[in-house]
């Protein structure tokens, strides 16, 4: 007779197989699961802060699925959301066409943004709603007398989307190459990581943060205003790990745009809703964009959605004549989408979750930093619930690993051991290396302590490495 443990062994062995043979996962190095013959990691369920496998392991969800979670998972008040609109109506394209929810949730997205970001513009994802963006920026120019103005400026190392346009965007060299030609007009820029700021400028935020904004001016000047459409930048960048903004960033861009006549676009996707303690990070930077993207937290991954929200300025030549964008998506603000944000959103409001995000922030940021007595631990950045760690083979010089020791360090010890000892969360080195750290936003100091002894216990072992 065969036991419940059989039986559950056989079905896990049954999903490896399956997914070895017919699974194709995103970024993903399948030698490692067919050269190297190791297991994939299957994901059977999750509730809260946790993730557990299909083998019974249970996991600190340390990077909130991917960005997405902020309510943490297995909330049932979204899966009733989402029944509930089934019945109602399934699926509505908003081609000339409106749903309730929609609406509800366009006016509600509204009242978050700054200014006058009145107008929203559904899509499925954070990459369609940077797609659109670009493809709105060329439109409003043609149609206002600016023709010639097509190309964005973007920072090194972001990351915005991964269709041709926004992968234009996209400032990864090593996602691009075998991609290319890609959508002309991509310009890049510094970033705002100060741990390596040019040596003159690192003892000196404010200076810094100024000196990066002027690259923007300098690129928009070399390529000529009357071409450069739009700059795009995350409020805090993600990829390269957490840089934030220093004092007076976002103020100096925001005047470069204004003064050259070009579109400044805050890409949220990863920053909205929470995630750096407010519902838009810009809010926390006091600055006006004339776009925002944004998906992940809007829903907190439980479905697919995005949203791009324009300025009234930028949707004014839309409103006459026979004017229309010609674009859009079947699956933009699906009803049951739609539903289930406002459901999230409402837990957010109600149950104080941003509200906790700050009175955590110190605390967690606090607690990251007793790292520091590690060796390779270099810097410690972030903010909300959003932290990198960078890793360093000399923190007095700075110095970094060369590509072998990153592979040797990231892909063949930490992202295994830290999964081992319970912590899921991202290791990159598509800068220098880094551990990502995101948690979903409901987590308290017992969880973030959990989070910080096992990267404690981890990364020690790492060390011993080199």
């Amino acid at each position: 007779m065969t036991t419940t443990s059989e039986t559950d062994k056989q079905v896990h062995n049954d999903l490896q197989q399956q997914a070895k043979d017919h699974l194709w996962m995103y970024f993903t190095r399948h030698s490692n699961f067919h050269e190297e013959k190791n297991e994939i990691p299957v994901i059977s369920r999750a509730e809260g802060a946790y993730i557990y496998t299909s083998t019974g392991e249970k996991i600190i969800d340390g990077l909130a699925g991917l960005f997405s979670s902020q309510i943490g998972h297995g909330r049932k008040e979204l899966a009733d959301a989402a029944a509930k609109q089934m019945m109602e109506l399934d699926f509505f394209p908003l081609w000339s066409y409106a749903h309730p929810k929609a609406i509800e949730l366009a006016t509600r997205l509204a009242s978050y943004a700054p200014g006058d970001l009145n107008r929203v513009f559904f899509s499925t994802t954070g990459g369609e709603a940077v797609e659109s963006a670009w493809k709105l920026a060329k439109q409003y120019f043609k149609l206002t007398g600016h023709g010639t103005k097509y190309k964005v400026i973007s920072r090194s190392i972001a990351y915005h989307g991964t269709t041709q346009g926004a992968l234009a965007i996209t400032g990864i060299p090593a996602a691009k190459t075998f991609f290319e030609p890609l959508t002309p007009g991509g310009v890049k820029v510094p970033n705002t990581n100060f741990y390596r700021a040019p040596e003159h400028l690192r003892n000196d935020e404010v200076a810094f943060g100024i000196w990066a904004a002027d690259r923007i001016e300098e690129a928009i000047l070399m390529e000529g205003a009357d071409t450069v459409a739009a700059v795009f930048l995350e409020p805090v960048q993600n990829s390269g790990g957490c840089f934030v903004p220093p004092p007076g960033y976002w103020q100096r861009v925001r005047e470069i745009c204004t003064r050259h006549n070009v579109l400044l676009v805050a890409d949220e996707t990863i920053t909205g809703f929470g995630r750096v303690g407010a519902m838009f990070a810009v809010n926390r930077f006091n600055v006006v964009p004339d776009i925002i993207t944004c998906a992940k937290g809007i829903t907190s991954g439980y479905l697919p959605l995005g949203a791009m929200i324009v300025s009234d300025r930028l949707f004014e030549p839309f409103k006459s004549g026979k004017t229309s964008m010609l674009h859009g998506f079947t699956w933009g603000g699906h009803p049951v989408s739609a539903a289930v944000a406002m459901a999230n959103l409402d837990i957010i409001e109600n149950e104080l979750v941003i509200e906790n995000v700050l009175a955590n922030e110190d605390y967690f940021r606090e607690q990251l930093e007793t790292l520091y007595d590690i060796d390779i631990v270099g810097n410690v950045r972030g903010m909300g619930y959003f932290y990198g760690i960078e890793l360093v083979k000399d923190r007095e010089t700075r110095e970094t690993f060369n590509d072998q020791e990153s592979e040797k360090l990231l892909r063949g010890f930490l992202s295994k051991e830290l999964f081992t000892n319970g912590l899921y969360c991202r290791t990159d080195d598509r800068g220098d290396p880094v551990v990502q750290i995101a948690p979903p936003l409901i987590i308290g100091r017992d969880v973030i302590d959990d989070i910080v002894a096992i990267l404690r216990k981890t990364l020690t072992k790492a060390a011993e490495l080199f």
